[in-house]
């Protein structure tokens, strides 16, 4: 049985189509077939059994039949030439064939008959040559006060050769209907699986070239056309994905070039200055490494930047807590407080809980007051606030961004062109974006009347925490 399965099932799909059509098919004309020579069987008996029913011996026939007896004389089948054969029963069990009759087996039933224990019967025999006949046998009246059995006969060959001629015919009608239907199932497999053709030659052409570009036309509301959509939604999502990734790469070596390039050149003339022996003189020493430490920390924060963007956009955030806005953002006015000494960094907290991750919280926070203080002058103001209807502002004095600038501020790696000389990789916005987002919050940046930029953050939430559950 697993023979035959697995090589069913390592044929192609159209292959398996026209078989299973040419199967089915060939089931339903069987079945028709045999209804039909089962039907017309039934027919063709019915009418005969009315037939004999309906007839009776011919004159002369039965007093015939008797004198044969009476004498002895065997009638010669050969010279038979009657439609039907006639004979009279006997209560001891004897027939007297009729002249031109030919002999036909007595059953039981037609001997009850002939002793009048029944009326009549209707049953199969054979002649004395084998062949098949329908036997009638009936009580008759043969003169007032006589009624003997007579058995009418007709052979069964008139309805089998008919029969034989239906069988033959409806093999052959069924044959050719097998073989149309498998033709006809072959030409549909090929007409309907033209779209999955076209589908595997497309992947095979993707896995082949990593052309992620190829689209297949999806025309129509059926299961091909929306697995073409799907297959067309995938190739752009990978595309997407995959140009997003060759964009991550290019900028994070491109923002890595710098940082490398001047620590490289700071450890070089450290180096060269212990190979020589010429010392360096103490405060450019100093500045030497300084200059290097400050390298080292951008480069932390700038990997730092980049594992957090590595992670999917659509990546879980991890379990969502009840956190107290205001006492979060506390947090980290405090850490920019420690950043910006010479600021002054005044707050207005109302309370505010929403549904975040904690720590991804506060970084971002952090990352938009590190914004604030990178861009506020010396001696400067940042002001912040978190009003009763949970908007958080943060507003600093600086220069401000131009306003053709402000689309792009939330995009990897994007800097303005006035700000690419202070330090910073350009990913500090585009984390706090994803992190807002995903607690279902908006961040925007605007221009802010007399100078410098707000920071303007939404979390859904409520001015109390919610009761706990049990």
């Amino acid at each position: 049985m697993t023979g035959p399965v697995s090589r069913f099932r390592g044929l192609p799909l159209r292959s398996r189509l026209a078989l299973l059509v040419a199967l089915a098919v060939a089931v339903a004309v069987a079945a028709a077939a045999v209804a039909c020579w089962l039907l017309t069987r039934a027919q063709l008996s019915s009418e005969l059994d009315t037939s004999l029913q309906n007839s009776s011996a011919p004159p002369g026939t039965v007093q015939d039949a008797l004198d044969n007896c009476a004498t002895g004389t065997n009638p010669d089948a050969t010279a038979t030439t009657g439609f039907a054969y006639i004979q009279v029963v006997t209560p001891g069990g004897h027939s007297c064939v009729a002249t031109y009759s030919e002999p036909v087996k007595l059953q039981p039933q037609d001997v009850e008959v002939a002793r009048g224990t029944r009326r009549d019967t209707l049953h199969d025999s054979i002649t004395q040559d084998g062949a098949k006949v329908r036997v009638y046998t009936q009580r008759e009246l043969l003169r007032p006060g006589t009624e003997i059995a007579v058995s009418v006969s007709r052979p069964l060959g008139e309805i089998d050769s008919s029969l034989n001629q239906l069988a033959l015919l409806l093999a052959a009608v069924a044959g050719i209907g097998v073989l149309g239907a498998g033709a006809a199932g072959l030409w549909i497999a090929r007409a309907g699986l033209r779209p999955v053709d076209g589908l595997t030659r497309a992947v095979e052409h993707v896995a082949r070239t990593e052309d992620l570009t190829v689209r297949i036309p999806a025309e129509g509301e059926d299961e091909i056309a929306r697995l073409s959509r799907s297959f067309n939604s995938m190739t752009a999502a990978l595309a997407s994905s995959r140009d997003r990734q060759s964009q991550l790469i290019a900028d994070a070596g491109h923002e890595l070039r710098t940082p490398l390039t001047s620590l490289r050149t700071n450890v070089e003339l450290l180096a060269r200055s212990e190979e020589t022996g010429r010392a360096i003189p103490p405060d450019d020493r100093k500045a030497l490494m300084a200059s290097v430490k400050a390298q080292m920390t951008e480069l932390a924060a700038l990997i730092g930047d980049l594992q957090e963007l590595s992670r999917p956009d659509a990546a879980d955030p991890g379990p969502l807590q009840v956190v107290a806005l205001h006492e979060t953002m506390a947090s980290a006015l405090e850490r920019a407080r420690l950043r910006g000494p010479d600021l002054t960094i005044g707050a207005e907290l109302n309370p505010w809980y929403v549904r975040a991750e904690p720590a991804a919280l506060e970084r971002a926070l952090v990352n938009v007051l590190d914004n604030a203080v990178k861009f506020s002058p010396p001696g400067g103001t940042v002001e912040v606030a978190l009003s009763q209807w949970g908007e958080l502002t943060v507003r600093d004095h600086g220069p401000g961004i131009p306003a053709e600038e402000l689309p792009h501020v939330f995009e990897r790696f994007w800097r303005s062109p006035t700000a690419r000389a202070l330090p910073g990789s350009g990913l500090g916005l585009s984390i706090v974006a994803r992190t807002v987002q995903q607690t279902g919050g908006e961040i925007a940046l605007r221009q802010a009347a007399g100078g410098g930029t707000v920071a303007a953050i939404r979390i859904p939430g409520a001015p109390t925490p919610p009761p706990e559950t049990p």
